[in-house]
């Protein structure tokens, strides 16, 4: 790469249009669409449960006031035709068991829907959940290069795992609850009050105050579990990128800088919880007392009230169990709302991606045969803020030649190769790369990068077998077709020689094949392509001179009208290119043939004359036989 990851990452920050922040609840409701009835129901049937557990209450009611004492019964007309028909209050003193199987009853069906509340739930939830993370991948697979060129690997799996599973908590536990809550204190309100008026004012008098102080924390909660959540993305993105470089921290002997790296990041993240716990601590302190508070003035004021006889016991205990039924929804409001902020940062981190605009495919775009001529007329690029990288390059790329591109670290070799692939965008003002004279901007994206065939330096391979990773590009094609190509790439005897052949699994990132092998396993992977156009960007760097030499014979023997491009730091593997362009500081230093330039005084006689001294001499002089 010619720019580090920070200098990418400042330059895409510069030249990005920030999108329009979608709302909270509209992104939540375009995911639940699917899950509406599932959620209905939830809510249904989830209400009924709260109708049948405030049965209980008038139940023990009646039998403290009007069974085992004197009073008359307070309960709808059918109840008490029922009553009378079965021997009225004298029968149910004698027949207890009736009671007992009606708080069985109401049990029994409040279990039921309690059951259905959840499996209506899950089922929704599950959907709710299936439909962001297919979104989310979708949409990170149309995101722009810059884009991920911007964003950590962990982060964005922090985002894609936590951050969605937090989202599914939320809208499977605090979402319905808010619901659950708001019916039962309108439910339960409306039988205390129908008990005894002065009492149920009493009650009311502190749910004002715990509201209050709920939304107090809950905004300083909110800020804090931003942080905790960052935190949580660093030491996530600080594990992957561990685990992916294992090799460079084993080979440079990091470990000790690594487990440094990663205890302050752990420390971090285990600190900004610790905040969170005493924020929380403080909360649930303060509720704990107004709660008791509450409990105590109802029991106190209670016991005078039914002492005075203005209500009954029955109606005290009822009254009792009620209020503790409410404070308790309403105390848990604090945890609702620590949960609502944890959800409302995960759905901005969760919208920060799904915001994000999507590379663009222009259905009506062109689809030419890109066998053609490749013309670069007056290129010029530069990162936002920074000095121009590309300086009025000019050049053409015969059909069905062999380009070689040679040019220190910097000098914008890569950089025109991924604006031929439009990895970036080249400006309006910033001239034009045409294809058989078409200019790319009107190819269609597609079409133009599935014949455009590209190996880097650092290649990626797949945790999977040998043989899918080549023929990633023509996928189930025929292992004759697989081994042709690895042929060719040079690697065909040592994948032969492994255990399982072509069928041996890669590590992650390949990392039990060696750097070279990597690279002619990458290199047989874009020949299945079988493009028009094929980049070399550095991808024999791993591989010694002679199989170089090996692999480039074997290239020029069987791509046929193929158009190549090398890019290399090393003469022996340009020196048979039709043409060879030098660059220096993103301007075009030479151009020419190998005997051309190496009799031109320049960059490239020095570097000839530096390789020739070392140990590419006697490949050299072989090659220019």
């Amino acid at each position: 790469m010619l720019y580090t990851e920070t200098e990418l990452t400042k330059s895409w920050e510069g030249f990005a249009v920030k999108p329009k922040r979608r709302g909270r609840g509209a992104m939540i409701a375009r995911f639940l669409k699917g899950s509406y009835l599932y959620f209905f129901f939830a809510i249904v049937t989830s209400m009924l449960h709260t109708v049948f557990n405030s049965l209980n209450p008038q139940v023990i009611r009646a039998m403290v006031d009007s069974i085992i004492g004197t009073e008359p019964f307070e309960l709808p007309d059918i109840l008490l035709n029922l009553i009378e028909s079965v021997g009225g209050r004298d029968y149910l003193r004698e027949h207890l068991l009736w009671v007992v199987a009606a708080i069985l009853l109401i049990a029994l069906c409040a279990g039921l829907f309690t059951y259905l509340s959840r499996w209506c739930t899950a089922k929704g939830a599950e959907g709710f959940t299936l439909r962001i993370r297919e979104q989310l991948f979708s949409h990170i697979q149309r995101l722009p290069y810059q884009w991920h060129v911007k964003n950590r690997t962990g982060d964005i799996i922090q985002r894609c795992t936590s951050d969605v599973e937090v989202m599914r908590n939320f809208v499977t536990g605090q979402l319905l609850e808010i619901v659950r809550i708001v019916f039962l204190v309108v439910f339960a309100m409306s039988i205390m009050f129908s008990m005894d008026r002065k009492l149920t004012w009493i009650a009311l008098a502190f749910m004002p105050v715990v509201v209050a102080y709920s939304f107090f924390f809950g905004g300083k909660i909110h800020d804090l579990f931003r942080e905790a959540d960052e935190s949580e993305g660093d030491l996530s993105a600080a594990v992957q990128e561990n685990l992916t470089g294992v090799r460079v921290v084993r080979a440079f002997g990091r470990e000790k800088y690594e487990i440094e790296r990663f205890d302050e990041k752990n420390e971090r993240f285990a600190n900004k919880w610790l905040d969170l716990s005493y924020i929380m601590g403080t909360y649930w302190g303060v509720g704990d007392l107004f709660t008791g508070l509450q409990i105590m003035v109802i029991l106190v004021m209670g016991t005078i009230e039914c002492v005075s006889g203005n209500i009954s016991l029955g109606t005290f205990m009822a009254f009792i169990s009620y209020n503790s039924t409410l404070v308790w929804p309403i105390r848990s409001l604090g945890r609702v709302l620590s949960e609502m902020s944890k959800a409302g940062v995960s759905i901005d981190r969760i919208n920060y991606i799904l915001e994000e605009k999507e590379e663009q495919d222009d259905p009506a775009g062109l689809t030419p045969d890109l066998r053609g001529d490749i013309v670069f007329e007056n290129v010029n690029f530069a990162y936002e803020g920074q000095l121009p990288l590309l300086k009025n390059v000019s050049f053409t790329i015969p059909a069905g030649s062999t380009f070689a591109i040679l040019g220190g670290t910097g000098s914008g070799k890569s950089t025109l190769m991924h604006l031929l692939d439009r990895l970036y965008e080249l400006p309006e003002e910033g001239g034009r790369i045409t294809v058989g004279g078409v200019d790319i901007r009107d190819i269609k994206l597609s079409h133009l990068r599935k014949n455009i065939g590209m190996v880097l330096q650092e290649p990626f391979l797949f945790s999977r077998t040998i043989r899918e990773n080549v023929s990633a590009a023509q996928p189930g094609a025929d292992l004759s077709e697989v081994r042709r190509a690895t042929s060719i790439a040079s690697v065909d005897d040592a994948i032969s020689s492994m255990t399982e052949g072509y069928d041996t699994v890669v590590g992650e990132r390949g990392v039990t094949l060696s750097g070279g092998q990597k690279q002619r396993v990458a290199i047989a992977r874009m020949l299945m392509q079988k493009a028009p156009v094929m980049i070399f960007d550095d991808s024999l760097s791993a591989v010694d001179s002679e199989t170089d030499a090996k692999i480039r014979q074997a290239l020029n023997e069987n791509l046929g009208g193929s158009t190549v491009i090398l890019i290399s730091h090393r003469i022996t593997t340009l020196m048979n290119a039709d043409c060879i362009l030098v660059l220096s500081g993103g301007e075009i230093a030479q151009i020419g043939t190998h005997k051309e330039l190496i009799r031109q005084p320049g960059i490239y006689q020095d570097i000839y004359n530096i390789q020739t001294a070392q140990d590419d001499q006697a490949l050299l002089a072989k090659e220019e036989v």
